[in-house]
């Protein structure tokens, strides 16, 4: 029976794990000194509290109903860190005579770093104490669990591994000028895995606020903000925000369009992300996103497709030079348009190819040929299918005698695999019911054949 994942289903599972019980995190110290340092710094809100839920772990409930069009979270620009906090610290004079001129990304880094490691002694003690340890971000994952993420998320991990690895190995002798700000050596304080945790708080953490540029800093886009609090709300695909700073009030501000129920988690929305998206970017994936697809790479496509097609890479590089070897994927309505259409440009026989125009439109070349594709969505999908059980079962394995550490990063990729399980399930589905349809008329040609 088909598995339902649409909004209704999502709202019934949640009703069903009120169950398991919500924890109030507010009597907890680090939540007690945030909350008393924020006061302090002009942030007066009430009505939020932090607290643990069953299915997204830490984030934040409302103590009272919120209406539509409600402000959701209104913190002043003093409890923003920025790059404008990190020009006006102990840190700014280094940044300012540097060069050539540090990322705004990297100021914030250094300043994160310093911040922790002053300790009891740092301003900015109650935020950085709340801060996670560590991240599931697929930088921080051992090479096992890498290997188990789907093939072109796994080359985007890749890819992101080896860009930190650059930007520690540039950021180096700008750190290592900080040495004066401290007791002891600053190799020993702004180390790689120190690094890792200062780039992940950023780039998972920050909301968006634009900043004027300035010469000190490099033209890298100065948008970054840690908001204190504000950011231990998570993301919901279903919900909707306006969230921006508010020029007027000097506060950055998120405003509920549907309002939230009494005693619930109030969620925003990152945007339209896919799972892949939210766990390469932010580290988690969220269960029944409406947004959730499975991607063909383009190795898996090659890899389904018969060699015996003697104009299989002259295709192929029309596919690329297009860009449609890029977002092939399976979502919940089946193989999505640019795969099947992707499909029936490679099914193409040469006396087709003037045809090439009406299939970029959605039309159907031949009865054969649209069966042809289907076989091969059908192909593509069981390969999918046969590699997240593979991915599974090995994950199963790896799970036992793991870390903590260890069991939170394979728990993500767990749920990313059965997520996608579900849609490659019902594309299949999909696909037989679509290869029904040809029967009555089916033909003998099948994938493979010479074109």
């Amino acid at each position: 029976m088909r598995k339902r994942t649409g909004r209704r289903a999502r709202k019934k599972r949640r009703k069903r794990e009120k169950g398991v019980q919500t924890v109030s995190l507010a009597h907890e110290s680090q939540f007690v000194d945030l909350r008393k340092w924020l006061k302090e710094r002009g942030f007066t809100s009430q009505c939020l509290i932090p607290a643990r839920f069953p299915d997204t772990g830490r984030g934040l409930m409302t103590t009272q109903a919120i209406k539509a069009n409600d402000l959701i979270i209104s913190l002043p620009e003093k409890c923003l860190l920025t790059t404008n906090t990190v020009l006006g610290s102990y840190m700014g004079e280094y940044i300012k005579r540097w060069h050539p001129p540090v990322s705004p990304l990297l100021a914030l880094c250094s300043f994160l770093i310093a911040e922790r490691h002053f300790g009891d002694e740092s301003q900015w003690k109650p935020y950085i104490g709340a801060l996670p340890k560590s991240y599931t971000c697929p930088v921080y994952f051992p090479s096992d669990v890498t290997e188990l993420l789907p093939a072109g998320l796994r080359r985007k991990a890749e890819e992101q591994r080896e860009q930190f690895r650059e930007f520690y190995s540039s950021s180096l002798a700008f750190l290592r000028s900080l040495r004066p700000l401290f007791a002891q050596p600053a190799e020993e304080i702004f180390t790689q895995d120190a690094l890792r945790w200062a780039w992940c708080s950023v780039n998972t953490r920050t909301v968006y606020m634009e900043h004027p540029r300035r010469e000190c800093l490099s033209r890298d886009t100065d948008v970054y903000a840690l908001a204190p609090y504000l950011d231990l709300l998570n993301h919901s695909p279903d919900v909707q925000v306006e969230a921006g700073f508010n020029k007027f009030t000097q506060c950055y501000e998120i405003r509920s369009i549907q309002g939230c129920p009494r005693f619930q988690q109030v969620f925003i929305c990152y945007g339209p992300h896919d799972n892949q998206r939210l766990l390469l970017e932010y580290g988690f994936v969220a269960p029944g996103n409406p947004h959730r697809v499975a991607y063909v790479d383009p190795g898996v496509l090659k890899l389904c497709l018969k060699r015996d097609d003697k104009q299989l890479a002259q295709k192929l590089l029309f596919l690329r030079d297009n860009k449609f070897l890029e977002n092939l994927t399976f979502g919940a309505d089946g193989p999505s348009w640019r795969l099947m259409t992707a499909l029936r440009l490679l099914s193409l026989k040469p006396e087709q190819y003037s045809s090439w125009k009406n299939v970029l439109l959605g039309a159907a070349v031949s009865h054969d040929r649209e069966e042809w594709c289907i076989e091969m969505a059908h192909k593509l999908c069981r390969y999918l299918t046969e590699d997240t059980t593979k991915a599974l079962e090995q994950l199963s394995r790896l799970k036992q005698g793991a870390t903590q550490a260890h069991l939170e990063q394979l728990g993500v990729v767990e749920t990313l695999r059965r997520e996608e399980q579900g849609i490659l399930g019902h594309s299949q589905q999909v696909l037989h019911s679509l290869r029904q349809q040809l029967l009555p008329c089916r033909r003998s040609d099948t994938p493979g054949e010479e074109h």
